[in-house]
């Protein structure tokens, strides 16, 4: 691996927190599944002289459904969300996600705040949990915190966690009854590739219009965000091809995607503008059908 690093193997969460307060910044890192973190360390992009791991803090894993929302820990794994019968329930759209996340043995190991930890624009969970309206728990020697989804990220590869702070939890609220949530990943094959264009939708309806459009996109702009003007457009109406391609269209708009090895930026902004139209006329039509 090319590098050398101290491992702590913490038994409880104030000890792991602890050895990060007492790290000096990025030079000590937190490690859960690995999967980003120890690629990263053979790429020599980072280099850290302790890692701080989180396997035993079984705490850190599972899911609850209470109190009208799904929780899950930080260290729940992507197998952990296919698995769950709530998560399938209150968030398919994640399910959706974590089916075509890499491969089955990095499944077994990534962990969902390791995905979001990671800050990349292609993290195929973060868009479904922006469409989810979730929640953020953190933990540092200061306390703890809660920060929406939408607020987290600051740049690319930048957040708002302090070095010293875990990602504990992330949470949000139980599916409406009128709500369809759904995510589609755009990539050169099926398994194991990372993302060109990634785009998640909530929408919700009463009354025969959109109460609630929830649009994320993910691999088109620095960190994955939510069209929020595109959403706009829907929210309050009675959803018509029209105005679903005009919402596409505004989503487009909203990306600032670029060009690399996998895919040019006029790709890219094709894929938003037939995923967005697609996945919204789709949940329309669904819910369209539960109202009748």
């Amino acid at each position: 691996m090319f590098a050398q690093f101290d491992l702590e193997m913490p038994d409880g969460l104030d000890d792991a927190v602890r050895l990060l307060a007492n790290g000096n910044g990025a030079t000590t890192m937190p490690l859960a599944g690995g999967t980003n973190v120890i690629v990263d360390i053979r790429a020599r992009r980072v280099s850290p002289s302790r890692l701080v791991s989180l396997d035993r803090i079984h705490v850190l894993r599972g899911i609850d459904r209470s109190n009208g929302r799904i929780t899950i820990g930080g260290r729940t794994t992507v197998t952990d969300l296919v698995r769950s019968p709530d998560v399938a329930a209150h968030a398919a759209s994640l399910v959706d996600s974590a089916r075509v996340f890499a491969g089955q043995m990095v499944r077994n190991t990534a962990t969902v705040a390791g995905n979001i930890a990671c800050g990349s624009p292609a993290a195929d969970l973060v868009p479904p949990l922006l469409a989810l309206d979730a929640v953020v728990a953190l933990k540092g020697a200061s306390g703890t915190r809660d920060v929406a989804l939408c607020d987290y990220f600051t740049g690319y590869k930048k957040d708002v966690r302090r070095h010293d702070e875990l990602i504990t939890g992330i949470s949000w609220p139980a599916a409406e009854r009128h709500s369809v949530n759904r995510f589609y990943k755009l990539a050169r094959r099926k398994g194991d590739a990372i993302t060109v264009v990634g785009v998640a939708i909530t929408i919700a309806a009463g009354n025969g219009v959109c109460t609630k459009a929830r649009i994320a996109l993910g691999a088109v702009t620095p960190y994955p965000v939510r069209a929020r003007r595109a959403e706009a457009l829907l929210e309050g109406k009675r959803l018509t091809p029209a105005l679903v391609e005009d919402a596409a269209r505004q989503a487009v708009e909203e990306s600032s995607p670029i060009d690399d090895i996998r895919a040019s930026a006029d790709y890219r902004r094709h894929g938003v503008h037939v995923l967005t139209r697609r996945l919204v006329g789709e949940a329309w039509t669904k819910l369209e059908q539960g109202m009748s």
